[in-house]
């Protein structure tokens, strides 16, 4: 399932517009404050897809009956651009356990992109609700890698994979790889592009430069 909340009218748009506004990016911490406020959008409809049961709550003058979350998710987010993402997301679960990936796209040589991971730390994911964020989905290898390797470690109960900008391209090659029924893609914009060095065009550049400043190149 494929939910694009980029096709509606709210303002959420004018988030991601922010994001992509090259004069506006000069800004760091609007960048990665708007991250943010993505990430929490985001996790107010992965909410509405989890499961509550009523439980009583007391107050200073009485008791009351609410409908509450059963069970917390795990987030899990790709270093170092998606921390902001994930922050938000932290914001509104802010009960839930965390993890976090070093996973990112190594340039070879004639042109070859491969995935390296160095770093993951995660709390059990054994049968929990995942939520993997990232905030650029261009080729889909990074998000597939850094799923595949959690699930070494244990099977999530459903993972919701979260991005800010995908490429058609990398959509297909999630859904081709991973069963339908073990995933909810949530994207806020699919854009037209992709350059041979794999960069989401019009997209919004390098995600992790813009939040946190130019990395050196290995």
């Amino acid at each position: 399932m494929i939910n694009n909340l980029g096709l509606q009218n709210t303002i959420f748009n004018q988030f991601i517009s922010e994001l992509r506004d090259e004069t506006t990016q000069k800004d760091r911490m609007r960048f990665r404050k708007n991250l943010q406020r993505i990430g929490e959008i985001f996790a107010y409809e992965i909410s509405k897809t989890m499961t509550y049961e009523p439980r009583e709550v007391q107050t200073p003058l009485g008791t009351k009956i609410m409908n509450l979350l059963v069970e917390q998710p795990v987030i899990c987010s790709i270093l170092r651009a998606a921390v902001p993402l994930h922050d938000g997301l932290l914001n509104y679960f802010d009960q839930a356990d965390n993890g976090f990936i070093s996973a990112y796209r190594k340039h070879e040589k004639l042109g070859e992109i491969t995935i390296r991971m160095d770093y993951l730390a995660t709390p059990e994911i054994e049968n929990r609700k995942l939520i993997l964020c990232d905030p650029m989905l261009a080729t889909g290898s990074s998000m597939l890698a850094s799923y595949e390797a959690l699930c070494e470690l244990g099977k999530p109960k459903h993972t919701h994979m979260v991005t800010v900008v995908a490429h058609q391209e990398a959509i297909d090659y999630i859904h081709k790889n991973i069963p339908s029924r073990d995933f909810t893609l949530w994207v806020g914009a699919v854009d037209e592009e992709l350059t041979s060095q794999a960069y989401i065009v019009p997209g919004l550049g390098d995600a992790g430069d813009l939040a946190y400043g130019p990395k050196i190149q290995n």
